[in-house]
């Protein structure tokens, strides 16, 4: 009879999970189609300027890389507003969802402001970071484009979100598909040289970048006015006084994730600096294969906004019961997506590479660091689902713990000991990487399971 119940129990498990597969992909498909569409705009920016030279392309890892850490900080800042809005649609006080928006505007536009004073006066200083000479000698004007274009990337994040955690998710992924087509054509036009404009290299990327920039969060906002449902939840009063009690709830929330996103963002910059001082090659490579990595990784982080957002709606709703199965159906879903890329990875590697430049040993290198990358797949995906369903559930002191040691411990001192200083070299970095990627993807299962008991 025992033995029948626990039976019962497992099939009724699975069928919960099952029930929650389809949602999660139905909000999911479009915020993965959004966040590949923001990839696209990088990996363009590298196919286009690794046409030009290794130098150019060592100098946009460079450059991004450093940009990245800025960004992802940002990202922490802006993932209340899905949260909260999230948690708000569920308990049907539509109200308060234009409010953590403006609230959430607010954040986006004083950390914009802020990181970009901070990243101007890097400019100037980033022969700090002890990379090739010509590296930092042709990624300055570049760098100082991206990161001057900060606070318009927080701007359009923040509209998104609430895009998406309003059930309009495709709003965005419609508008970002015209800003990278835009950004192709201004590349086109910028880095080469065509119709007639100076041919500038890097520095015609950054500018296209800035640009497209710029138009997203416009056209965003223009877009989500025309939405019946979305005009009807913006905030009333835009300049209101804003409520110093609602801002340090997205606070006590933003910080600890922008410090998860900051570790491994981090991790995977201190791999690029470790890359530039074993060389132009290899800081060359790397960028190739982090652009692959990054573009894969774009399916289990929507998911993993996906779940955040679906879990905050239940909990919102009272509905405690649907917590594990939404998670758990996520991962699911995450570990057959990343076990294709896996084999794409493994089997077609050195032809990935070689559509990003010509250069043979470039090739040959990332195509080694690509087979890492296929080992540590299943470990990415996890840890980024789990991160965002432990974040629907507003828990994030102990993820934080988690992160810290797995990518500021495990990855980047694996990486300096295997790769640095040890004889694995450039390769070794990358398995830096995957043992930090695989601490945090078991623990941070381990810990939404204990909450959600």
């Amino acid at each position: 009879m025992r033995f029948v119940k626990s039976v019962g129990s497992v099939v009724g498990s699975m069928q919960a999970i099952f029930r929650e597969i389809r949602p999660t992909l139905a909000l999911a498909l479009p915020i993965v189609v959004g966040q590949v569409s923001q990839m696209v705009v990088g990996i363009t920016d590298s196919l286009m300027v690794g046409q030009v030279g290794a130098v150019p392309l060592a100098a946009s890892s460079f450059g991004t890389s450093i940009f990245g850490v800025f960004y992802v900080l940002g990202i922490g800042v802006m993932v209340p507003v899905s949260v909260f809005v999230a948690h708000a649609r569920g308990a049907e006080r539509p109200e308060e969802c234009g409010e953590y928006l403006r609230h959430g505007l607010a954040l986006a536009l004083a950390f914009g402001v802020a990181e970009t004073v901070v990243m101007l006066w890097l400019g100037t200083r980033l022969e700090w970071f002890g990379q090739p000479a010509e590296v930092v000698a042709a990624v300055n004007p570049f760098f100082l484009l991206i990161g001057g274009s900060i606070t318009p990337v927080l701007v359009n994040l923040a509209f998104r979100q609430f895009a998406e955690a309003m059930g309009r998710p495709w709003v965005p992924v419609i508008v970002m598909s015209g800003v990278v087509a835009l950004n192709v054509l201004l590349n086109w036009i910028l880095i080469y040289g065509n119709w007639g404009a100076p041919a500038l290299g890097l520095t015609g990327a950054g500018v296209a970048t800035a640009i497209v920039r710029v138009v997203g969060p416009v056209a965003l906002l223009a877009w989500l006015y025309r939405d019946a449902r979305l005009r009807a939840a913006m905030p009333r009063a835009w300049w209101a006084r804003l409520s110093g009690e609602r801002l340090m709830e997205m606070l006590r929330l933003g910080v600890p994730a922008a410090g998860m996103l900051l570790f491994e963002s981090g991790a995977f910059a201190a791999a690029a600096l470790m890359m530039g001082w074993l060389g132009t090659v290899p800081l060359a490579a790397h960028q190739i294969a982090i652009s692959c990595a990054s573009f894969t990784f774009m399916f289990p982080l929507g998911l993993s906004m996906a779940a955040g957002m679906r879990v905050s709606e239940a909990l919102g709703a009272g509905e405690r019961r649907r917590l594990r199965p939404v998670g758990y159906a996520a991962l699911g879903i995450g570990a057959v997506a990343m076990a294709v890329f896996m084999m794409c990875f493994l089997f077609g590697g050195r032809r990935l590479a070689e559509w990003f430049v010509r250069d043979a040993a470039v090739v040959a290198l990332a195509a080694q660091l690509l087979g890492v990358a296929a080992v540590f797949q299943f470990f990415d995906g996890a840890q980024v689902i789990g991160a965002g369903v432990l974040r629907g559930l507003k828990d994030v002191k102990v993820p934080v713990i988690i992160t810290l040691v797995a990518y500021w411990g495990l990855a980047i001192g694996g990486g300096y000991v295997l790769g640095v200083r040890g004889v694995v070299g450039p390769t070794g970095v990358w398995w830096g990487l995957a043992i930090g990627l695989a601490f945090a993807a078991v623990f941070l299962a381990v810990r939404f399971r204990a909450l959600t008991r």
